[in-house]
């Protein structure tokens, strides 16, 4: 008689979790608090965690609601009181004060919880994020105590419709792409407004993916004298050698286009968002879950949905170009008339409410 017996091994995979986040930066001008205000209504907005950290001793005027904020430890004013420094010296002051005293952002974040997603300020000064030093140590030590951060680069869309200033643009960000040693998303801030600055010479997509830069010789020529012409096309060789500089696009009071950065910005750091079992969707949520088996959303495909193709409205270089540049009075149009209808459905729906509510009274 042959006996067999079956051994039930639990296996419990425990994963640690840890606290996710962005670093900030950019030109003065180029949009970072606007971005971190309407990120912060989005997320809001869809019942993702959220906390804004600012940096920017200088900045009086915050729009979004503050979980941390510099001001507290030391201002630009004081600073520039105390020493008699410029603004540019008071705030590389600042932010040394800052890498000093890290402890006191450190017990702040760790009261955000580890299920925080912080977006991190910074000030407008280059610099900090191109050449300085503290930023870039404040950054290693928040890796070091567990943070997965990506550095957001926003830089005026604007720029794009200038060969020279493009380039400088380029060289900006691939500069701060070596400098913080991040996992880095360079954005063309403002897309909504590029229209106005006149015609682009080539393509949106050209702007964006970078791929080759020898076509803006001609351009470069016009702009500068002669005896730059090998300057300009070393410049343009540097960026291309790297092939790291790359350009996602942001319209921030559209709310595709924020949330096709929001996934770009997701993949770069391999946050993928699980809501808790007790949370409540978003009103106005789809449920796709009893339609066909083809158009069924793969709930449980987490990573591979992180991983893999940008897929949504406005999500193809081609179609923001047409929404915002090409046909942009077209989509205006039709945005539009369905704002109006969605207001006139409303409008109907609390009517009819109204009037069963007071014939339920009646009766």
């Amino acid at each position: 008689m042959f006996v067999s017996t079956w051994m039930t091994v639990d296996f419990t995979v425990v994963i640690e979790q840890m606290p996710f986040g962005e670093i900030v930066c950019g030109s003065p001008g180029s949009g970072k608090s606007t971005y971190c205000y309407g990120k912060h209504q989005l997320f809001t907005a869809i019942n993702r965690p959220i906390a804004v950290v600012n940096l920017d001793p200088a900045n009086d005027t915050i729009p979004y609601p503050c979980a941390i904020n510099i001001s507290e430890l030391i201002t630009l004013k004081d600073v520039m009181g105390e020493f008699g420094l410029g603004p540019n010296g008071g705030m590389l002051y600042a932010m040394e004060y800052l890498e000093a005293n890290f402890d006191w952002l450190e017990v702040k974040l760790k009261d955000l919880g580890s299920d925080a997603y912080v977006l991190f300020d910074l000030p407008g000064q280059v610099e900090l994020s191109t050449n300085h030093d503290s930023i870039k140590k404040i950054v290693n030590r928040l890796v070091k105590n567990g943070f997965r951060l990506s550095a957001v680069h926003l830089c005026d869309a604007h720029y794009i419709t200038d060969a020279a200033k493009y380039v400088s643009v380029l060289l900006l960000s691939l500069r701060a792409m070596l400098h913080l040693e991040l996992p880095h998303v360079n954005v063309l801030s403002k897309i909504d407004l590029l229209k106005q600055y006149g015609e682009l010479e080539f393509n949106l997509d050209f702007y964006t993916e970078v791929q080759d830069l020898s076509y803006l010789e001609n351009s470069l020529s016009l702009s500068l004298p002669v005896r730059f012409s090998a300057l300009n096309m070393a410049m343009v060789s540097l960026v291309e050698d790297f092939s790291l500089v790359g350009f996602e696009t942001l319209a921030v009071e559209d709310k595709n286009s924020m949330l096709n950065l929001t996934r770009a910005i997701d993949r770069a750091t391999g946050y993928v968002f699980v809501p808790p079992p007790d949370s409540k969707p978003p009103p106005e949520v789809v449920d796709k879950m009893d339609t066909a088996p083809d158009l069924r959303p793969n709930a449980y495909g987490l990573f591979s949905s992180a991983v893999g193709p940008i897929k949504g409205p406005l999500s193809d270089i081609r179609d923001i170009q047409e929404r915002w540049i090409d046909e942009r009075e077209v989509y205006d149009a039709y945005e539009n008339r369905q704002w109006r209808k969605e207001g006139d459905a409303l409008r109907d729906g609390l009517s009819k409410f109204e009037q069963t509510g007071q014939s339920t009274a009646t009766r």
